[in-house]
């Protein structure tokens, strides 16, 4: 069996070409999102810059998010498509490829998430 308990949902990510108020730009990534904290089920939407160099399949598929106690074990073993890596101080983030569906795992260093 699966243990589940070990992942918290944290919010799905949606791309999209829309420009939408009170964007958020990550230069680093070339991305804006938005809408995060500003609704009850945590949606965010997505939108990537030409010269975003993340994975097509991130760009194109939306993706869940999930909150964890350490991204490297929660990674063991699963495709990598977005190597550990840190947006914003005090999270690490992770992405990986299930049943060609991009994943998100969130661990927040400063336990504020």
């Amino acid at each position: 069996m699966f243990d589940h308990s070990k992942y918290k949902y944290h919010h799905i990510g949606i791309p999209t070409t829309e420009k939408l108020k009170d964007e958020i730009y990550l230069a680093n990534y070339d991305v804006y999102f938005s809408g995060y904290g500003e609704n009850d089920f945590n949606v965010e939407w997505m939108r990537y810059g030409e010269n975003c160099k993340l994975p097509q399949i991130v760009k194109e598929l939306a993706h869940v998010a999930f909150e964890v106690d350490d991204v490297y074990e929660a990674i063991k073993g699963r495709e990598v498509i977005i190597e550990p890596n840190s947006p914003f101080e005090g999270v690490i983030v992770a992405f990986v490829l299930v049943n060609d569906a991009p994943i998100e795992f969130l661990q927040f260093t400063d336990k504020k998430g």
